[in-house]
């Protein structure tokens, strides 16, 4: 019974049982990355659209003037 009250004492300090913090924090790492993954994707589609915009309307001040146009309902 002692060597097997050693065992867990053991896993516990080395941080290797199920309610371990390095396994909630392993846990939480995936999350936490495809969230940022996410976010970056969004960002480059972001990105794209308006690069996209900006060679359709011929350049910045074409691209502001037809947005005006489109708000404005002109």
């Amino acid at each position: 019974m002692e060597q097997s009250m050693a065992k867990v004492r053991n896993r516990e300090e080395q941080g290797i049982g199920i309610g371990s913090a390095s396994f909630e924090k392993d846990v939480l790492k995936l999350p936490l990355m495809a969230g940022g993954v996410m976010a970056a994707m969004v960002g480059l589609w972001g990105l794209t659209c308006l690069a996209a915009g900006l060679i359709q309307a011929g350049g910045p001040l074409s691209l502001m003037g037809a947005w005006f146009s489109a708000v404005m309902g002109g």
